[in-house]
């Protein structure tokens, strides 16, 4: 470890110089070298998932399993990097003195990213590509389900680069995905110059008390759809539908429905219809409602426990609590939110106003599916990650969030 964290470091200097054209170079080769090398990829993804059998959930498998079709989705989400404008070396600010000292804030790299992540293979080109292009050297630590994945997808990055005439350490892969090693990335002091952790919330959580380094909360999104009573409600289910059934195992699926109780003699059956027989009836996954006392006296399904409101379930699950109004409903998102997304389906304008203001969130939707809190659909490029913090940055992040800035001040014998 201690000499991959060398290594890194000293790459810093030469991948922060490098010019938007080499940048932009090494990841079209980086893209070309996942696309040559997919046989040995998806041989490793095959030896990960037969160990991940029975193991892990099948939403979960899901996530880790790669095919032809994901590997070239990864390619191209690098290409797509490449036509994003160069974040590094932008004027923020000028400022020049009386006596002509100027003085300007300028846009510069981080430095060395370190990722802890779990089952997501595409994270590991995604967070490349975005750091590179950044100007930033990306330390990679997966989980132990996705590692051999990830070696083989970190090999052809690497070959990539070498073949751009960067040095392959600009990404590099921890070898160890035991604990011991994301304890060494947390504190890896003088070496990291930032930790984004991407995965639940205890390993989020982990991080965030653990690290003495800078880390940014990402993630863990326990996210709300409030339905007011003034809501187009076939507008409504399909919004629910698609947040909740879409990817289930991803930050930004919804796992707790708002109902207003005006309208829920009317709404949870169809909404029962919808999630559960119909979806039973097509022979796709129904989904389990959790359902408060309100809900529960309308329609069948699970009665809900004191902690299925506070759980990111990441499954086929959805929490139901009837309120009384909008502000009993921002009350409640305030109360058990993880402040990743929120939505309101409502055609009453100045409802929508307060719950827009009202609502503390990375991302406040009106109307739309809380499966949109994303890099790509944000047009930032694919993203390092979804922060549900405040500093140094919030929702999203992409090749601007892995920025930070410098003062170049230029004179002419100044002196104070």
């Amino acid at each position: 470890m201690l000499n991959m964290l060398t290594e890194a470091k000293k790459a810093k200097a030469s991948v922060s110089a490098l010019t938007t054209q080499q940048k932009n170079n090494a990841l079209l080769q980086m893209a070309a070298s996942l696309r040559e090398n997919e046989a040995s990829i998806l041989s490793a993804n095959e030896a990960d998932m037969k160990a991940a059998e029975g193991k892990i959930p099948t939403v979960m498998l899901d996530r880790l399993m790669l095919n032809s079709a994901r590997i070239n989705g990864m390619a191209k989400g690098i290409e797509d990097v490449v036509n994003l404008p160069d974040p590094v070396g932008h004027i923020l600010d000028t400022y020049v003195r009386e006596d002509g000292l100027n003085i300007q804030k300028v846009s510069v790299p981080v430095g060395v990213i370190a990722i802890i992540y779990e089952s997501r293979p595409n994270v590991t080109s995604d967070a490349a590509a975005l750091a590179l292009k950044s100007g930033n050297v990306c330390i990679l630590r997966s989980g132990k389900e996705a590692f051999n994945t990830a070696r083989a997808i970190v090999d052809a990055l690497r070959k990539g680069l070498v073949k751009a005439g960067v040095t392959e350490n600009a990404v590099n892969l921890v070898s160890d995905p035991s604990r011991d090693s994301a304890t060494a990335l947390m504190t890896a002091n003088g070496y990291v110059d930032m930790l984004i952790p991407r995965g639940g919330a205890g390993l989020i959580n982990a991080c965030v008390r653990q690290a003495t380094v800078p880390c940014i909360a990402t993630g863990t999104g326990i996210c709300h759809i409030y339905v007011e009573k003034s809501a187009d409600l076939n507008m409504a289910l399909d919004i629910i539908e698609n947040a909740k059934t879409s990817r289930p195992s991803v930050c930004n699926a919804e796992e707790v429905l708002l109902v207003d109780t005006d309208i829920a003699d009317e709404f949870l059956p169809m909404l029962h219809k919808r999630l559960v027989t119909e979806r039973a009836e097509n022979g796709v996954t129904p989904v389990e409602l959790r359902l408060d006392e309100i809900s529960a006296g309308i329609i069948d399904g699970t009665r809900a426990s004191e902690t299925d409101f506070d759980t990111e379930f990441l499954d086929y699950i959805l929490a139901i609590k009837c309120v009384s109004g909008t502000e009993e409903a921002v009350a409640h998102i305030s109360a058990h939110s993880t402040g990743h997304s929120e939505a309101m389906i409502s055609t009453d304008e100045e409802k929508q106003r307060l719950f827009a203001s009202a609502v503390d969130s990375a991302a406040v939707y009106i109307n739309a599916s809380t499966r949109f809190t994303d890099g790509g659909e944000f047009g930032l490029g694919c993203e390092m990650g979804i922060s549900t913090q405040k500093l140094h940055a919030r929702g999203p992040m992409g090749l601007k969030e892995l920025t930070t800035y410098k003062y170049v001040v230029r004179g002419n014998g100044h002196i104070r």
